[in-house]
């Protein structure tokens, strides 16, 4: 590798780390498939300027989490906790819908794990003191 190319490299690396504020993990879970859509909330003001690009696309189409990494040029990871962050800003909502579209009418198959993980943040961000249950175990 050239040195230009190694500079080139390392410039990247840097904005991305720069770009996620060193975070490398989403705060929710989100899957490659994801499906978000633009939603009610506004981000804040110190979101990176790919959030108003993500923000551009999901007002356009619902979108999943590899399509927006592909159209920015960014690691899926970083797009994660961008996406995480306008989820918590309600600008982007992962649709209900969209997991159930896969399922035929008939089958008695239950709701998906990234729809009851979207539920739960939810309810988290609504009633944020409410009582934590135990799980069943």
């Amino acid at each position: 590798m050239t040195r230009h190319g190694r500079v080139a490299e390392e410039s990247t690396f840097v904005r991305t780390y720069t770009l996620t504020r060193g975070r490398t993990r989403p705060r929710h879970l989100l899957g490659l498939d994801t499906v978000l859509e633009a939603g009610p909330g506004r981000p804040g003001p110190v979101q990176a300027e790919e959030c108003e690009e993500i923000l551009a696309l999901c007002r356009e189409r619902r979108r999943s989490v590899t399509e927006l990494a592909g159209r920015l040029g960014r690691p899926v990871t970083a797009v994660k906790v961008l996406v995480s962050d306008l989820l918590d800003a309600d600008a982007l909502v992962v649709p209900v819908t969209a997991p159930y579209a896969a399922y035929d009418t008939g089958s008695d198959a239950g709701p998906s794990t990234q729809l009851l993980a979207a539920l739960s943040a939810g309810l988290k961000r609504k009633w944020p003191d409410a009582i934590a249950y135990p799980q069943a175990g």
